[in-house]
């Protein structure tokens, strides 16, 4: 990458933008009646944290990601709880509201958005 051209990461804000969008989205997730019961049972800290280091991860802020796949890390949810398209579009119009509200620009989100729907069927274990 030229060393001018910014990632996704840094245009958002880096570190302290991530933390504010996964604490904002988390909250409105953990709210919504289609998904909270998808939660029960974790560690908040813990998968806010993990949520964190994938975001930065998946935006460009790092080359390396140490956590399960999205693959792994969703199958459970997948076989035993339901987890299909209609709360995939739900988590992703959480993330596109959250970003919205901290002012984020739309080419931005529209970037972010497509990041995000490349991972449903990976989340999804199509």
């Amino acid at each position: 990458m030229p060393e001018n051209k910014k990632t996704l990461f840094e245009l958002l804000g880096g570190d302290s933008a991530i933390d504010a969008a996964v604490d904002s989205f988390y909250g409105k997730v953990l709210k919504d009646k289609r998904l909270a019961h998808f939660f029960d049972g974790i560690d908040d800290e813990k998968m806010r944290a993990h949520q964190k280091a994938f975001m930065t991860y998946a935006f460009g802020g790092t080359e390396e990601y140490s956590g399960k796949s999205l693959r792994e890390s969703h199958a459970h949810l997948v076989a035993e709880m339901g987890l299909n398209d209609t709360h995939f579009n739900a988590v992703a119009e959480h993330l596109r509201e959250t970003l919205r509200e901290l002012d984020v620009a739309s080419d931005l989100i529209s970037e972010v958005m497509a990041i995000i729907e490349g991972t449903r069927d990976c989340i999804l274990n199509r």
